[in-house]
């Protein structure tokens, strides 16, 4: 089988021709339909919702950070699919003992381009993925007119605790393309958890509240319109700032419409 380097530098043998495949990662999932690849999808965890018309009748293999480990040999997958941050490690080791198993570490846009044409090339889509990582190159493109304007933005994933998008990770990298800094400054912060104080302390030019993974709602901008009375405060979806494959494509008119 050909010998193939992962996002995490790990060496993966993997099939020439892998016809059936476990993804454990939701914005991959999506990705793996959009390349033509229903037939070839065995299995999909309880949160890889899209495409919508095929959730329903797709076989569920648990939750992205609790896998059904068993119903997952019981499909006998030739090629898993998951990632660094989504997935539990401990799991990813059991079943990389059984399985190929291949993982994306993603940053940033450049990463997420490369996972989409290293996938193409991996499942025999290369034309399919390269155009497609062209066209969301093309579009964040298009994002070239929003300017750094110098305000920060605190983006919110969870609440009781308040946690929030830190340094080095996409989210952060989404937010700079709609012009925002982060008002996180620690760079070792990834997903902190933060109190009021803190929050009522950074003073933030813009409060986006993210639609997953927790699913804010309206009423929750009036009690952080109390502790950052000048901020502007969105729901957000989360989709768009944290999904890393072909939703990409719908992200940048998305921040477009959302900055202005």
């Amino acid at each position: 089988m050909p010998l193939r380097i992962d996002q995490m530098g790990r060496r993966v043998e993997v099939p020439e021709m892998p016809c059936r495949i476990v993804s454990l990662v939701p914005s991959q999932t999506e990705l793996l339909y959009d390349l033509g690849l229903k037939d070839f999808i065995v299995g999909q965890t309880l949160f890889c919702i899209h495409p919508q018309e095929h959730f329903k009748t797709a076989r569920k293999i648990g939750g992205t950070k609790k896998l059904n480990i068993q119903a997952i040999r019981d499909l006998q997958p030739d090629l898993i699919i998951g990632n660094k941050e989504e997935n539990d490690q401990s799991q990813i080791q059991e079943l990389e003992k059984e399985f190929p198993v291949w993982m994306s570490d993603i940053f940033n846009l450049e990463d997420a381009l490369h996972m989409i044409m290293e996938l193409g090339e991996i499942l025999n889509q290369s034309d399919k993925a390269h155009a497609l990582a062209l066209e969301i190159q093309q579009e964040f493109s298009s994002l070239k007119h929003i300017r750094k304007t110098g305000k920060k933005a605190l983006y919110f994933i969870w609440r009781k605790p308040y946690m929030v998008a830190g340094r080095n990770t996409f989210i952060q990298d989404m937010l700079q393309y709609c012009g925002l800094d982060n008002a996180i400054t620690d760079p070792e912060s990834r997903y902190p958890e933060i109190s009021i104080d803190i929050v009522s302390s950074l003073q933030p030019d813009f409060i986006f509240l993210s639609s997953e993974p927790y699913p804010f709602k309206k009423e929750h901008i009036a009690e952080l319109s109390v502790l950052c009375p000048k901020a502007t405060i969105k729901i957000v979806d989360g989709e768009m700032f944290s999904w890393y494959g072909s939703r990409l494509l719908h992200a940048p008119r998305y921040f477009s419409s959302l900055v202005n």
